[in-house]
């Protein structure tokens, strides 16, 4: 089997860069499609460079269910004339299926932690305008499925859950390039914090990634970064893989380990920007606004503090 080409696709989204990826096969697939104006964007225009055409794209695989990632997903899906396969994990099926599904995330976990009357319909607003439509998905996978993308493309699936419950690797066998969506974190992006909402979830991900799968390049939705540097990119060699996978794992330990020894506040400062999570923000010189959205400090620290780390 010939190695297959694999391209970027970038899509502006506010101070956020969305990235896909298309796969230049003899059924042409696109990773991850941005939000609602993503496809006839970025996508398309991203396509057009390559002389390639949406209407050719025959697979959509959805690394996982947040909506600037899945948000294009319908919109895509008309461009190939609902010719495309849309695939997800089951995990992560009604955010795919219902704009409502992310509300309730919200709801359910960071919006607890966030003073505002209006995050609700604020979500809601975001969710209507960034997600192009509801739909269900074509192919839903689990770990270990395969499939097949023609005769020159096999892809492996590996669940990745953490960063949400079904965030999934997807590896081109043969070749060792394996897309993992939002499931390899290192730093944070633009806020400047990881978001994983289950730690132990992603801590065992990340030890899978490096253990098993052991990418040849690896390729992630966001420009991700250590701290204090400048992302080295969304394409990352066999070295820099190996190095920023082991770079995640340290940081999650190191916020794990002090979310244990130092606890929530009590709630004489329940005001507080960082509140009930000030003092483990303050020890691990977390500087960042942890009410902008998509809120990535307090989608982990409700994740650490569901799983009992709670002095």
């Amino acid at each position: 089997m010939s190695a297959v080409d694999i391209h970027s696709l970038y899509s502006e989204w506010g101070r956020f860069g969305l990235y896909s990826f298309f796969i230049d096969g003899n059924e042409p697939a696109i990773i991850d499609t941005g939000i609602a104006s993503s496809p006839a964007g970025g996508i398309a225009s991203g396509l057009e460079k390559l002389g390639r055409r949406i209407e050719d794209v025959r697979w959509i695989l959805l690394t996982h269910g947040h909506i600037d990632h899945i948000g294009g997903a319908y919109a895509l899906w008309e461009m190939t004339g609902r010719k495309a396969k849309v695939v997800i994990h089951e995990a992560d099926v009604p955010f795919l299926q219902s704009r409502r599904a992310h509300v309730d995330e919200y709801l359910s976990a960071r919006g607890r932690y966030i003073n505002d009357s209006d995050g609700e319909s604020k979500v809601m607003a975001a969710c209507l305008a960034a997600i192009s439509g509801e739909m269900e998905p074509h192919i839903v996978v689990r770990d270990g499925d395969e499939l097949s993308l023609g005769p020159d493309v096999t892809i492996k699936v590996h669940s990745v859950p953490g960063h949400t419950e079904g965030s999934v690797a997807y590896e081109v066998k043969g070749q060792g390039d394996v897309f993992v969506g939002d499931a390899v974190q290192i730093h944070g992006a633009a806020n400047g914090f990881p978001s994983y909402a289950d730690p132990d979830a992603y801590r065992a991900s990340l030890l899978h990634l490096r253990d098993q799968v052991k990418p040849n390049r690896l390729f992630l939705g966001h420009p991700y970064r250590s701290q204090g540097e400048k992302p080295l990119g969304v394409e990352l060699n066999r070295e820099q893989a190996t190095e920023k996978i082991q770079e995640s794992l340290d940081i999650e330990a190191r916020v794990r380990n002090v979310t244990d020894e130092v606890g929530i506040d009590g709630a004489e400062i329940a005001k507080a920007l960082c509140s009930p999570f000030c003092c483990i923000a303050d020890y691990l010189r977390y500087d960042g606004d942890p009410t902008l959205e998509p809120s990535p400090f307090f989608t982990t620290m409700h994740g650490y503090f569901n799983k009992g780390y709670r002095s």
